[in-house]
């Protein structure tokens, strides 16, 4: 054989690194979509759905008041999905807003009447919406008929304890007609002692909340003789001048009508009562708290329409997004099918894998594009230094000249045997290693 042919035989030898995968070229790819993929994950963990706590806290009122005898019945509602509700006793709704508004005090919701807020500091409040509505009912002892608050001046009229929601509102309204301590005599009696005091004659009016006070107290007072419910004649007014009230009408014999009590229908004006929470109440306690309310408030009753309530009547506080989504469309459907405990784990899984098949699907189709072009890519920029020497043949290089291109090739042949290659891209490595080949021949020819 030829010594000139065999020494370039012994040259090209074969390559040596020849892998079934680029791991390099994978992991490379890969890492950064992993990486970006478990941050997602854990940020939908983290700061989207978080899993729901197990209890809950209700502010009421004083114990076996209307506020408190409500808030069990949410108790045990809730308690049916598993979560233990946990009802705190309060001086009334103007202490239950006061409560919520400090951070260091532990409750979730709390049952607040409309036009308490003020003074009070609101940010990180929010409504679950109007759970039903409280009329101001003024019972009035004496004669003649009472249509006007301005009637009263200068009467004995109890307002409610100091603190509690009644109290507030009593002075409100006595405020609106030019009213106060100084042309009346105001005292702070509870609904049970206002009622006994204006059966024994000790006062002269009093103010009650109406969806609170028991039917049987309601009915008990108008069938004394000279008590009287005042009608608001000026509820249109009212309305005007007190933003947060709602206008309704007690229907002639609704209390009883064997004995037409009332005898004529009644105007009346109060405030909605609303659940008011914090604005990171979790969404799924949120559904749980609506759900039962439209359990206990949705039928019918004395001041309500069947169906009327709870509703998103925004008054002093916004409502919340997660209640507008309920009240548009219900409890998401898996808290519909499956137990409160199994559509919470699911929910939250379902939140992890969403981020991950976003993420991963078009990684899916990048990855082996990309993959590709890493691997082909080390092979083809050979080829640009190839075409470099092929220019340098064509300018009729000097001797010294020629040996430092056949350098330059013989160091491309060395790094292309070196290169860590796919056994599925050994067919490209070849036809390099043969286009190396022709030009060497072509430089060795022309020597």
């Amino acid at each position: 054989m030829n010594p000139e042919r065999l020494k370039r035989l012994r040259r090209l030898r074969l390559p040596t690194k020849l892998v079934t995968v680029s791991w390099r070229d994978l992991l490379v790819i890969v890492a950064p979509v992993l990486l970006v993929t478990v941050l997602a994950a854990w940020l939908a963990v983290k700061f989207i759905r978080p899993a729901p706590p197990d209890s809950i806290v209700i502010l009421t009122g004083p114990k076996e008041s209307g506020y408190y005898n409500v808030a069990e019945r949410y108790a045990k509602i809730i308690a049916r999905s598993g979560v233990k509700v946990q009802v705190v006793e309060t001086e009334g709704a103007q202490d239950n807003l006061r409560r919520l508004a400090d951070r260091k005090v532990r409750a979730d919701v709390g049952f607040v009447l409309g036009g308490l807020s003020e003074g009070i500091e609101r940010n990180g409040l929010m409504s679950l919406g109007s759970m039903f509505v409280q009329p101001m009912l003024v019972f009035y002892r004496g004669k003649e008929s009472v249509d006007r608050l301005s009637q009263l001046e200068g009467k004995r009229i109890a307002i409610g304890p100091e603190g509690s929601g009644t109290h507030v509102l009593a002075m409100k309204f006595l405020a609106a007609n030019g009213m106060d301590k100084a042309t009346s005599q105001l005292h702070d009696l509870d609904g049970d002692d206002a009622v006994e005091a204006l059966k024994q004659g000790r006062i002269d009016a009093a103010f009650l909340m109406g969806e609170l006070v028991r039917g049987q107290v309601t009915r008990d007072l108008l069938k004394v003789p000279g008590i009287k419910l005042m009608n608001f004649r000026q509820a249109d007014g009212y309305l005007r001048r007190l933003r947060f009230l709602s206008r309704l009408t007690l229907p002639e014999g609704a209390f009883d009508l064997g004995l037409n009590l009332p005898p004529h229908d009644v105007e009346l004006v109060g405030p909605t009562v609303e659940l008011i929470a914090h604005d990171d109440l979790h969404p799924a306690l949120s559904d749980l708290l609506i759900a039962a309310a439209r359990e206990i408030h949705g039928p019918a009753g004395m001041y309500r329409k069947a169906g009327e309530f709870p509703a998103p009547l925004e008054r002093d506080f916004p409502i919340s997004e997660d209640a507008q989504r309920f009240y548009r469309s219900g409890a998401p459907f898996l808290y519909k099918k499956l137990p409160f405990w199994l559509a919470s784990l699911v929910d939250r899984m379902l939140v992890v894998l969403v981020p991950l098949v976003v993420i991963l699907i078009p990684a899916t189709r990048i990855v082996p594009p990309v993959y590709r072009w890493r691997v082909r890519s080390r092979i083809y920029k050979w080829y640009g230094a190839l075409m470099a020497i092929e220019r340098d043949m064509l300018a009729d290089p000097t001797p010294e000249r020629e040996q430092d291109i056949l350098k330059r090739l013989h160091d491309i042949e060395e790094s292309v045997n070196n290169l860590r290659t796919p056994l599925a891209y050994a067919d490209q490595l070849y036809v390099l290693r043969e286009h190396i080949g022709w030009v060497r021949h072509r430089l060795v020819g022309e020597q």
